[in-house]
Formats: C-alpha cells, sequence, structure tokens
C-alpha cells in the first residue's frame, strides 16, 4: 500500500498488508540536455514533481498534483492533461517477492496501456515496485493543449510556457475542481476515460453535438466519462452515504459514513445510466479489493 489513493478497501483487510515508505530522490546523471531522475518508491508523487521542476527538469509538469506514491505511479500509468508516466519512465526497481530477487525492468516490461500495466494483471501481482528511473530533459515540447490548461495558461496571459507554468496551471485547477482529501473524504477519479470506435463516437454525437473526442493512433477515440455522467444529472448527487462531487463527476466522495457497499452501488448506478442512455460501458479506474 503507497497512499491508499488507488484502491477500495472493505471494512477490514484480513491479510497481511505492507506499506511503502522507502525514501530518496536524486539526478543520478545528467548532461546539457537531459537527465536520469531516481526516485523511491515510498517517495510522495508531488514531491518527486516538485523535484524534477527544482532540478529544470521537465516531463512530469502534467502529472503534478496526483494524489499517491513515486512506487504507485507506474501501476496505474498515471496520466492527467494529455501526458502518462509511461512517456518518460526509463525502468523500474522491482522486488519479486516469490523469487526473493530484486530485478531491473525496463518500460517495454512494464506493458503500459491506458491507466493499466502488468502490475494490475495476475502475472505481475506477485512483484513491489521499490524504485523508478525517469528520463527527463531541460528543454522539451510542452503538452499544453488540453481545454483546461489552456484557458488558465491564456488567464494569465502566458504564450510561451515553461514546466512550471504547466505545473502551477495544474495545480490551480486540480484545487479549484478537486476536492481535498484531507477534508473531504473521496475515493477520486473513479472511472476511466472510456475508448469507443468511431462510429459509436458519431452516433452519440448526433444527439449529443459538444461531445468532447480525443482521436486515438488506433483508430478509436476516447470520450470524456466525466461529461456523459455529468449529462445524466449525477453531478452533486447522494445515493446512500456516498456521492458524485459537486465540482466533478467522475470523483465519488464519502457523504456521511460510507463504507466500500455504498461507493460500489453508487459506481454501479452510474455505470448503467451511462450504459443506458450512451452504449458506453465505464471501467472503474481503482484496484477493489
Amino acid at each position: 500500500l503507497g497512499a491508499g489513493s488507488n484502491v477500495v478497501l472493505p471494512a477490514r483487510v484480513d491479510r497481511p498488508v505492507l506499506l511503502m515508505q522507502i525514501r530518496g530522490l536524486a539526478v543520478a546523471a545528467k548532461d546539457q540536455h537531459s537527465a536520469r531522475l531516481e526516485a523511491a518508491a515510498g517517495e510522495r508523487w508531488h514531491d518527486v514533481v516538485r523535484f524534477a521542476l527544482g532540478q529544470g527538469l521537465g516531463g512530469l509538469e502534467n502529472l503534478a498534483l496526483i494524489p499517491g506514491t513515486a512506487g504507485a505511479a507506474p501501476v496505474q500509468n498515471i496520466g492527467a492533461y494529455g501526458v502518462e508516466i509511461a512517456s518518460c519512465l526509463e525502468s523500474l526497481q522491482v522486488f519479486d517477492w516469490q523469487a526473493g530477487r530484486i530485478e531491473v525492468w525496463p518500460r517495454e516490461a512494464c506493458a503500459f496501456g491506458y491507466r493499466d500495466s502488468v502490475f494490475k494483471r495476475p502475472e505481475g501481482r506477485g512483484r513491489i515496485i521499490l524504485g523508478l528511473s525517469l528520463a527527463l530533459k531541460h528543454a522539451r515540447t510542452m503538452v499544453a493543449d488540453y481545454p483546461d490548461i489552456a484557458l488558465e495558461l491564456n488567464r494569465f496571459g502566458i504564450s510561451s510556457p515553461q514546466p512550471i507554468d504547466i505545473a502551477e496551471a495544474v495545480i490551480r485547477v486540480r484545487r479549484r475542481k478537486l476536492p481535498d482529501p484531507r477534508r473531504v473524504g473521496n475515493v477520486g477519479s473513479f472511472f476511466k476515460n472510456p475508448l469507443i470506435t468511431a462510429e459509436q463516437a458519431d452516433r452519440i454525437a448526433s444527439s449529443m453535438p459538444d461531445l468532447v473526442r480525443y482521436q486515438q493512433a488506433d483508430g478509436r477515440v476516447k470520450l470524456a466519462a466525466a461529461q456523459l455522467i455529468d449529462r445524466g444529472g449525477w453531478r452533486g448527487r447522494v445515493r446512500g452515504s456516498a456521492a458524485v462531487w459537486k465540482r466533478q463527476a467522475l470523483v465519488l466522495v464519502n457523504g456521511s459514513g460510507a463504507g466500500r457497499a455504498d461507493v460500489l452501488d453508487l459506481a454501479a448506478a452510474i455505470q448503467a445510466d451511462v450504459a443506458a442512455r450512451y452504449g458506453v460501458t465505464l471501467e472503474l479506474e481503482p484496484q477493489v479489493l
């Protein structure tokens, strides 16, 4: 367990739980163009982003303020505003507890997908991530074309953003839209953005002209799950002891004493509604134990 931000736990876990708290952050190698950043698995992810920015390194700025630990980041292949950790991960230090040995895995061995990796599948469950090697650059092309981030940069008159500008814009947007976990208990962005065929997207767009859609390299189209949920009137709605966050329809929060069953019941109701309205299946993003 890292920070617990990507799991839904039952009231009681009747097996051993290991809490990852290995610390360490360092620039292991660098030249005038790039650097390799080493991060131990127990480091808070946002601290890794801040450390990279402090070293003048780009690549992680879009992933600022994502909750959780560095070791958990590859499990989920965390991503935000057009960037995934897979884009800058070089290798992982992995402990195979069944074999009793530490291995170095290149990025290719992680089988990254959208909010997915080998560590979420049976063949990767016996491995524990101990540390990350990240390949970052002193100068890089910024990813700043996501609408929320572009609007935020425009508000401050920034036309040629640096990594720190992107990070600050991301932090402002996230703080405005998402609940502070220190004040509002929540299980984060609960659904993946669905990937569907172009034909399916066209059918939905015929009745929803403002459908948000992102063309993928393989011909499929990624939709914004939040928009589909929002159109069903779910934002701010309470069901039992769980609720949908009033400012972001992807996030499920603890209304008053919600447990695992309350959260999953609300999630199932949202999934059924979106499937009935649009024929789209929403997949859960966190892992459910």
